[in-house]
């Protein structure tokens, strides 16, 4: 028997793992006491590594739509003729690509889809990006200049954490890499801080935390906005070491002017008096922060919620400050490499052809995806790891869209809610068949750390990683489009070069090569004259349990990527949007009718651990829970069956009656609606229903293009006699 020391990379957390191996099976997998980091942590997600890499229904070699079994070469080979094809015959803008949640979990997969990309040169490049955290990416490109430059939650350090529309507790963190969040947020009160969550619902990081705050959905920005305007009126703002370096600041004041506490209380629900006290609070501690995620950028203001928590961490002299909100310096500094690259992020280059809505560093809102395969726009998508049927707005709609594909390719171990519907399906190895290193959570880890994760267990004969999977089909689409007079890559000029160098490198060096590369380019790496030091694959290969290199520190201005590194507190782009904000200060106080918001749970990761028998065992959890006023209401009680409807469709679920829940507000979890997947035998028997078919794929964030995916209006009625067991419809 052999112990191997990896990192779980199935969230966000990046927890260290030790896996017990014998004869060529995983017996045990635990936390791994000695990582640096997590130190021991371990959600029950972790033991889904063995469950997916020994899931009987997991494919394992190539399979038409048919169920025919291919051979990798004429797998390959055949879709990339049939997308030479499609290119001849409708232009490179008729080849779609959909990147997964999974890819960011993934080294080589991040590696072979930008290479993949960039060799496909369409300008329909879709990923979960646009039903997650489009916005922050927008806020991070238009304050600092980049795009990857996230503020961090310095969560260790802190003494008052205000937190909107986030559950760490249950999420372990999200932009936000913290393995053992209850840990940590149990040391701040320790140490005499205060934790406020804000939210429509009193989640698992509420029952924590010293005070809990109801907030009606769709409202965020107003409330964020009045935290704002009280700051400025009680003369609280205190920019501390970045006034040197912040511009904009009399505009931000007049932007939130007209949002008093009082102006916005009829429709936050928030009494004004509750808001000025958490801001006299955010501006009173020595240290605070204020740290907002999904249910705030999933939303109809999502552009303008992420912008204000950002401004709030300026206007209180808490960004890059210790105990506040800061950057890391990984060892893989994407930001410098994405830099060198000319990709800082660009905004609105194009947009999409149906509904105009605007690019962001080089992707379409996927929200555009179904209506741009119906208007024959896109004939052709490669989805590598998604499975957006079940994760995009009105997800039967996609579904029904892909059946107009000329071709459809899937990179995937599952024929999934999505994947069934492919023409091909690709299969790579699982996790524990691949070397690892979270080249993106790093970015967003509350101290820097670096890891290597190598394979745990040896791959079948002839299994190829993702990476591989892309690197084939680029080289194949080449060829192809050679034969048939076409340029063989990406698009002209400087698009050409950069995936040609890009393919080049990958098949030269593979992802740890190229991770070497970058670990010596890093912060970290290797510096001359001190020998032994400095952060590189072979360091990390001695050290599997982790490399420690230090809390964050204070990096501004110096790593501001914007003109005269100076911060913008108010981008034009997001001053535009303003108006439409002030309209909703003459909104009615509240809507008629119900919100749905979406929940998170610690067994479940999207839609794709769902086959793991460990992860659903126990009670029902996809439930509509609602509040004792509004079940009553509709002569509903827990384990009854409620009709949900939207304008986009409707599901049918069991009820939970719950305190929990503001009145006014029903919550159904994500990643559900298994009926669809036949050929999944554990997720078949647990198929919950999708979230997704009642969020609107027509409602997006004007601003930046996310998907709203939180505060839906949808009717809810009894469906059949009570204690019945629900379906999806």
């Amino acid at each position: 028997m052999a112990t191997h020391h990896r990192s779980c990379n199935l969230c966000e957390a990046m927890c260290g793992i030790a896996v017990e191996v014998e004869d060529g099976r995983v017996t045990a997998i635990r936390g791994d006491a000695d990582d640096p980091f997590s130190r021991g942590h371990v959600c029950p997600k972790a033991i889904a590594l063995r469950e997916l890499h020994e899931d009987p229904d997991r494919l394992r070699r190539p399979v038409r739509g048919d169920g025919t079994v291919l051979s990798w070469g004429s797998a390959l080979d055949e879709t990339a003729e049939r997308l030479a094809d499609i290119e001849t015959a409708h232009g490179r803008d008729a080849v779609a690509v959909y990147f997964g949640n999974p890819v960011v979990h993934n080294l080589g997969a991040m590696f072979g889809t930008l290479a993949f990309a960039g060799v496909l040169g369409t300008r329909h490049r879709f990923s979960a990006t646009s039903v997650d955290h489009l916005p922050h990416l927008v806020a991070n490109w238009a304050m600092f200049g980049h795009q990857v430059l996230f503020p961090v939650p310095d969560i260790d350090r802190t003494r008052f954490m205000l937190v909107l529309g986030a559950n760490p507790v249950v999420s372990n963190g999200s932009l936000m890499t913290a393995p053992g969040i209850e840990r940590r947020l149990a040391a701040l009160r320790a140490r005499g801080g205060k934790l406020v969550v804000v939210d429509p619902r009193r989640t698992e990081t509420a029952a924590l935390a010293d005070r809990h705050v109801f907030i009606r959905p769709g409202t965020d920005a107003r409330w964020l906005a009045a935290l704002a305007q009280t700051l400025f009126a009680e003369g609280l703002v205190r920019l501390g070491k970045l006034a040197p370096f912040v511009t904009g600041l009399d505009r931000l004041r007049a932007a939130v002017e007209p949002f008093t506490p009082e102006a916005v209380a009829p429709a936050t629900g928030i009494d004004a008096t509750v808001t000025r006290e958490l801001a006299r609070e955010l501006a009173a501690a020595d240290r605070a922060v204020c740290y907002a995620r999904v249910g705030t950028s999933m939303h109809r203001t999502g552009g303008l919620n992420v912008w204000l928590v950002h401004a709030l961490n300026v206007l209180t002299g808490r960004l890059d400050s210790v105990g506040g909100a800061m950057f890391t310096r990984p060892a893989v500094d994407l930001v410098a490499l994405m830099s060198r690259l000319g990709q800082r992020g660009a905004y609105g280059r194009y947009r999409s052809s149906v509904r105009g809505l605007p690019e962001f560093g080089g992707e379409l809102p996927v929200s555009a995806l179904a209506e741009e395969i119906e208007a024959g726009r896109v004939r052709a998508l490669v989805c590598v790891g998604g499975n957006p049927v079940l994760s995009t707005p009105n997800g039967a709609r996609l579904e029904r869209a892909l059946g107009k594909l000329a071709l459809f390719a899937s990179v995937d171990i599952y024929r999934n809610e999505t994947s069934r519907h492919a023409h091909l399906v690709l299969p790579p190895v699982t996790a524990l068949e691949q070397s690892h290193y979270d080249l993106a959570l790093h970015v967003l880890g509350v101290r820097n750390t670096a890891k290597l994760s190598p394979p745990t267990l040896p791959r079948a004969e002839g299994a190829l990683d993702d990476w591989q999977i892309l690197v084939g089909l680029a080289r194949r689409l080449a060829r192809a489009r050679a034969a048939r007079g076409a340029g063989p890559l990406g698009l002209g000029g400087v698009g050409w070069r950069l995936a040609a160098t890009g393919l080049a490198a990958l098949e030269r060096f593979g992802p740890v090569g190229l991770l070497d590369l970058a670990l010596r380019a890093g912060p970290h790496g290797p510096r001359l004259g001190v020998l032994g030091a400095g952060v590189t694959v072979a360091r990390l290969l001695r050290e599997p349990h982790g490399v420690d290199l230090g809390p964050l520190e204070p990096c501004l201005p110096e790593r501001l990527a914007t003109p005269g590194r100076r911060i913008d507190l108010a981008p034009a782009l997001h001053l535009a949007d303003v108006p439409r904000l002030r309209a909703l200060l003459a909104a009615p106080s509240a809507p008629d009718g119900l919100l749905m918001i979406g929940r998170r749970e610690s067994r479940s990761d999207n839609s794709w651990l769902h086959n793991c028998a460990h992860m659903v065992r126990g009670k029902e959890r996809c439930t509509l829970r609602m509040h004792p006023r509004d079940a009553g209401a509709r002569a509903l009680r827990s384990g009854d069956a409620a009709r949900i409807r939207s304008r986009a469709g409707e599901v049918v679920a069991p009820v939970e009656v719950t305190e929990e829940l503001l009145p006014g507000v029903v919550s159904l979890p994500h990643g559900w609606g298994h009926a669809r997947a036949d050929g999944l035998g554990v997720a078949s028997r647990h198929p919950g229903v999708s979230m997704n078919d009642l969020t609107d794929e027509l409602e997006v964030d004007p601003l930046t293009g996310v998907a709203v995916l939180t505060g839906v209006a949808v009717e809810v009625e009894r469906a059949v006699a009570e204690g019945a067991v629900a379906a999806s419809t």
